[in-house]
Parts: C-alpha cells; structure tokens; sequence
C-alpha cells in the first residue's frame, strides 16, 4: 500500500505558528474502489504502540475534507497516532463510477468499513463532525464490534433533533442572503456555493477567526447535487434509539454558540449515551476545532489516551 504521512512535519513544525494554518495538502495516501465509488483516503502520522487510529470524518453533506483541515489541529493529533480522512462518495477527491449509486447512509457506512478493512484495521476511533456525526452515530450502531472510542463533534442523531438557530440569531443576515441571491443572475450552481459561503459566516464566534477561515479557504469541495442526495436519502433516518446500545467511550463536544447545531443536540444525546463525557467549548460556534484549536487538541488526545 502507498504511504504518505507527515509525521515528522507534525512534530518539528512550531504549535504556535501554525494555530490558524492549513494543513500541507497532499496527494491521497490511496484509494479504495468499490462498484460504485473511488474512495480517496489519506493518512496522517505513523503508528503507535497502543494507540488506536482516529478516523476524521467530515460533516457536509456534500463538503469533501477539506474545510476540517484549514489549520493544524489534526496535524497535531496524529503526532500521537495516525489519523485518517476521506472524501465520502460523489465529493472532492471521491467521485462516484456509478452515476446511479445509492447515497443511503448505508452506502456511506459500507463506504467507511471498506477503507477500515481495506487498511487491516480491526480497532478504531471515530470522531464525526457535523453531518460526520450522524454518519458515525450509524457505523458505530452497525459495527460496534469496530469502534474502540467515540467522538460526536457539534454532530446530530437525526435530521428533525437538530435544533437550528439562524432564523432566531441571524434574522437580519439570513434576509440579506435571501434578497442578494434572488438579485443574482448567477447559475443554479454559483448560488449554491455562494449559500454555502453564506452558511460559514454564520457557524462563528469569534469574527476575526471567521474573516480569517474564509479568506484563507479557497474550495472547500462542495458538491450540491451530492448533498441534496444524501439530504433526500436521510430525511428520515433517526439514530437516537441506537445511542443508549452503545457499550464503549464516547465524548460528546459541542460550541457554546453553535447555532446551527445548538447544544441543546449534544446534550440530548450525551444523556442518552450510557457513561458519555460532555465538553464545551465557551468560545466557539460549530466548528471548535478551529475557534479554539489548543483545547481542541488537548480534549482529543486526553479522551483518546493511549490504550
């Protein structure tokens, strides 16, 4: 198997220079092929005695990988053990062989397992963030026998628990958005990445990190016809009945100001988890892995451990 890591990158570059840096992009470690999907995947860091690899799945639908490495959080992480991302089906570096694939979550879940078995590993972490979360919540009540350790980020058990602020917080942006799309002569497309860029400016606490996490992100591979899909596929999944049948750690992190998937979600299902620890973070919106990166890091790497 062709390996690409940057392992030796994430122990002698400076914490402090690279708080708010994106990660090296490079190219996909390998990819996975299955009837429907080519599933690009790469690899972050090298082995370790006891450590179990995480993978980082990302939120969307309809995003690639992308917009969870704009800085070095996971970079830092995978100093302690090896991290892995993905590009699920139909997005980024991921595109779909068969143009009329299922995008069922257990399509996304098959998806996961493949690049697990296909990497020989039998044990591993799974942190979902956003959307990834639900996906995880679903290949941990699929295949627990898996799952050493669970993380739900700012994540959902189902479409209808989230509990979505912006109409309440961002009146006034949301009619700006809408007034300033229906003026648009742009395509269906362009409007539909502009939306997405409109969605950012509201996942922020802070607004000099937001201004500095738009500046700097230039595609964050966003597919719509992939997301609205997947959106149609899981308009009625709920996973709250698995989360009382899981039987192994999870964590359960949410932003104090995540508006768009309020604590409130996490909360519910942090109660519903036998056993789950529960992390705020006071100074972040819905992504606080980039809003408080030290901490971000710190809380992972505590939860995860070493055994």
């Amino acid at each position: 198997m062709k390996k690409t890591t940057v392992a030796a990158l994430a122990l002698a570059l400076s914490t402090t220079a690279l708080a708010q840096t994106p990660m090296p992009v490079i190219p996909p470690t390998g990819h996975v092929h299955t009837p429907d999907v080519d599933l690009a995947y790469w690899v972050y860091g090298e082995p370790h005695t006891g450590a179990t690899p995480v993978f980082a799945v990302n939120g969307g639908p309809g995003l690639s990988h992308i917009y969870m490495v704009q800085n070095d959080t996971w970079l830092r992480i995978s100093a302690h053990r090896q991290v892995i991302f993905y590009d699920q089906r139909g997005e980024g570096a991921s595109p779909l062989t068969n143009p009329n694939a299922s995008q069922s979550m257990d399509a996304q879940v098959a998806d996961l397992d493949a690049i697990r078995d296909h990497l020989h590993f039998n044990k591993i972490d799974l942190c979902g963030d956003s959307f990834g979360g639900l996906l995880v919540i679903a290949y941990a009540a699929a295949h627990p026998e898996h799952v050493h350790k669970l993380i739900i980020s700012d994540g959902l058990p189902s479409r209808k628990a989230i509990v979505h602020l912006f109409p309440q917080v961002f009146p006034d942006k949301m009619e700006q958005f809408s007034a300033a799309e229906s003026a648009s002569h742009a395509s269906p497309e362009e409007k539909a990445q502009q939306s997405l860029l409109d969605h950012f400016r509201m996942l922020f606490y802070d607004e000099e990190k937001r201004d500095h996490y738009l500046a700097n992100v230039h595609d964050i591979g966003f597919s719509p016809a992939t997301g609205a899909a997947v959106n149609k596929a899981i308009a009625d999944l709920d996973l709250t009945p698995a989360l009382p049948k899981f039987n192994f750690p999870a964590l359960v992190i949410t932003g104090r100001y995540d508006m768009n998937v309020a604590p409130l979600t996490a909360w519910r299902m942090y109660k519903a988890i036998p056993g789950a620890k529960f992390e705020v973070f006071e100074k972040s919106g819905h992504l606080p892995s980039y809003e408080e990166p030290d901490k971000y890091v710190a809380v992972v790497n505590s939860f995860l451990g070493n055994d």
